[in-house]
């Protein structure tokens, strides 16, 4: 006998944060493979725009507004796509954007505001969903985190504190769930082209990165594609039960740069050379 029952081959999945970027991409990638798929965003239109391309394409995708920041709100989500879908077997956090104010200039408020949505409104999720999965035994929850964490830049200091705190907090829920059947993953993507940090004017957007190459963070100037980080989320959670991912960074590849072709060793006419 398998020491785990395999995962079963439909497998409704929540995602926060889907109307555009990484939580968009994972959610036609799960719906093609097969899983029913909860989107849920506070631009509960773009979620609808693409619900309605899944369900074109054949797949089973519900759409649903959700703020993170309001528990009222994650509740009626996860009662609607439970009602709608089924039970959920996995569970993606990825909603939120980011400011790019300096730590010591940015209001309290604010800076509360985005713990709001990085780090409770992760909490609130998985305190809705995850009794339910430890009940049935089995589930995933993913949480995507930032390599803000390893290597801290500047101009972010709330989602810096905010994604600490949600790798923090996994850390603590993994030991938790330790034998419920359930796991609990970080993906933490380094640069991705997504929306968030698409509002700041040129100028901030400027000294922004002129910040991060004096710090040494821009080593060169390709970013991830949402598509990238939706297919890491994709493998976690389709990983055998008994495998379990806790953490996985994902980096974009630089550009491929090839050594210059040798040039000719010269060949020399010089006196008694190929003589016998």
């Amino acid at each position: 006998m398998p020491r785990f029952e395999p995962h079963p081959h439909r497998r409704p999945a929540l995602i926060a944060g889907a109307s555009s970027g990484i939580g968009a991409a994972t959610a036609v990638l799960l719906a093609a493979a097969g899983h029913p798929v909860a989107l849920g965003a506070r631009r509960a239109d773009r979620c609808e725009e693409l619900a309605e391309t899944i369900r074109k394409d054949g797949g089973e995708a519900l759409a649903h507004p959700l703020d993170v920041s309001d528990s009222g709100s994650v509740a009626r989500f996860v009662s609607a796509a439970a009602s709608a879908l089924g039970d959920p077997e996995i569970v993606v956090s990825g909603a939120g954007d980011l400011g790019a104010e300096r730590v010591h200039e940015l209001d309290s408020e604010d800076f509360a505001a985005q713990l709001q949505v990085h780090l409770v409104g992760a909490h609130r999720l998985v305190s809705h969903v995850v009794p339910g999965m430890v009940a049935r035994a089995r589930g995933d929850v993913v949480l995507v985190s930032s390599d803000v964490v390893r290597a801290p830049r500047t101009r972010m200091g709330a989602y810096v504190a905010a994604k600490n705190g949600v790798e923090g907090m996994a850390r603590a829920l993994q030991m938790e769930l330790e034998g419920t059947g359930v796991r609990a993953s970080v993906v933490r993507p380094g640069p991705t082209m997504t929306g968030m940090g698409m509002g700041w004017d040129a100028e901030t957007t400027g000294e922004v990165l002129q910040e991060w190459v004096r710090w040494g963070l821009a080593r060169h100037p390709y970013f991830l594609r949402p598509d990238d980080v939706a297919a890491v989320i994709a493998a976690v959670v389709a990983t055998p039960r008994g495998t379990h991912l806790t953490l996985v960074e994902v980096q974009p590849e630089a550009a491929v740069t090839r050594p210059a072709a040798a040039e000719p060793a010269a060949v020399s006419g010089g006196e008694g050379e190929g003589e016998g």
